[in-house]
């Protein structure tokens, strides 16, 4: 990866490699998982440490099988055991249940697949009756077996107690002086133990990531996977290929999402929401009918029924916005309250606010909540009219009613139903002259 981040951590779809494959793994219904890591991993532990695992230290990287050996200490006999990838992040947990089911029976189960490129994969090597007799590696395969095209996935599921004892015969004689996970096969099939196979839908289940260019492979494929279902679920995209979903999106009926929008966090959006073109939102929910216009930034917002953002507005964390709100553009929005029918529609800032129903903000207005130490709270009341180019310097409260004069700065309580004025006097100065530039 030419990275400092360790591999497994990097993003797919806004959530590491192997978060995914956890997520699986906990849609199997498993009784225990574990995550053997090695050189490096403590911040792999770090990042995932709210997940619900067991975190086994490999000291020595010896291989596949001496990985999972370390985790045989703490496996029961009478367990089941199926051995996943942290960079293999798109296998379904429908195709491992297939694995699953076999080696309830008693069967060693792997997975596999037949790639017109084989390159790089071990390789299935088959009896003449077609039973699996072993598994040869790259690097190890003779020039016939090079051109088999069925290849090993990685992922086995097996009986813990004869997968202990399978592990205890490898040895490290192979060309890379490691213990092959893939050589419990041959040893199983040479004492005569059931072997068999299972076959996964899609190629993209069993790619893996080596480098950013298989991960960003991989990105498309899964934004794919989001698009078609959001679009199944009765929303329309405006081009599916121009959309990334980085945590999770629920939908009512008859949302439209148009180009480049970026959705990270939890975000639900109501009955017919629109969202406009180049819109981030992140961890916000979005009431029925509500307009999203171009270019906005949203996070860790609530926005209520039928209002209208945008164009370029941002909804800071924190902020409450009731039904029927207008917030249009070039405004700034953070940690405030507005209530129901309220409009900031041009070139404001709104900090620390607690604003009641029908108020009318004129362009260019601030709420001036910092003093350089501490914030402040502002708190409008309902139906107050802002005039243009006004400042409110906080902590400061106006009235139900009140009409405060454009381009005036506000610094004491305003009494509601009055028209509060604060500006110099206008003077005009007969014959000053602007100045002019020096001649050299």
């Amino acid at each position: 990866m030419r990275s400092d981040l360790p591999k497994v951590l990097h993003p797919l779809g806004g959530a590491p490699l192997l978060q995914h494959v956890i997520h699986t793994a906990k849609q199997l219904g498993s009784t225990a998982i574990y995550v053997v890591y090695g050189h490096g991993g403590e911040q792999v532990r770090e990042v995932l440490a709210h997940e619900d695992v067991n975190w086994v230290l490999q000291t020595q990287q010896l291989g596949t099988g001496h990985a999972v050996d370390q985790v045989m200490p703490s496996v029961q006999d009478d367990d089941v055991l199926l051995v996943l990838y942290g960079d293999v992040p798109l296998v379904k947990a429908g195709t491992l249940v297939k694995l699953i089911a076999q080696a309830e029976q008693g069967s060693l189960s792997v997975l596999t697949a037949t790639l017109d490129n084989p390159y790089g994969y071990g390789r299935m090597i088959r009896g003449i009756n077609g039973e699996l007799t072993g598994i040869v590696e790259q690097k190890d395969a003779s020039e016939e077996q090079l051109h088999i095209k069925e290849i090993n996935t990685g992922f086995l599921a097996a009986p813990a107690g004869k997968l202990r004892a399978w592990l205890n015969q490898l040895d490290n004689s192979n060309a890379q002086g490691e213990y092959y996970l893939t050589d419990v096969v041959g040893i199983a099939a040479g004492e005569g133990a059931a072997v068999d196979s299972a076959s996964a839908e899609d190629e993209y289940e069993i790619l893996g990531v080596n480098d950013r260019v298989q991960l960003a492979t991989l990105e498309r494929v899964y934004q794919q996977q989001l698009a078609e279902q959001l679009m199944r679920s009765g929303t329309t995209l405006a081009d599916p290929g121009r959309m990334d979903i980085r945590g999770e999106l629920a939908t009512g009926n008859d949302c439209f999402i148009d180009v480049n929008c970026v959705i990270e966090g939890k975000v639900t959006l109501g009955e017919r929401v629109r969202i406009g073109p180049n819109c981030c939102i992140k961890n916000t929910s979005i009431g029925d009918d509500v307009e999203i216009f171009a270019n906005c930034v949203i996070e860790d917002g609530v926005i209520g029924k039928q209002s209208r953002i945008g164009p370029f507005a941002r909804i800071r964390p924190e902020t409450e916005l009731a039904e029927q709100v207008h917030v249009g553009n070039f405004v700034e929005i953070k940690k405030s309250r507005i209530a129901a029918g309220s409009k900031v529609n041009h070139l404001s800032y709104i900090g620390d606010t607690h604003m009641g129903s029908g108020v009318n903000v004129g362009a260019g207005t601030i709420t001036c909540n910092y003093d350089g130490a501490n914030k402040h709270l502002t708190e409008i009341g309902d139906d107050v009219f802002i005039g243009s180019d006004s400042q409110l310097v906080a902590p400061v409260k106006i009235g139900d009613g009140a009409t405060i004069g454009a381009g005036s700065t506000i610094t004491r309580e305003v009494p509601p139903g009055e028209l509060t004025v604060s500006r110099s006097p206008q003077q005009t100065r007969t014959g000053w002259k602007r100045p002019v530039k020096k001649t050299e």
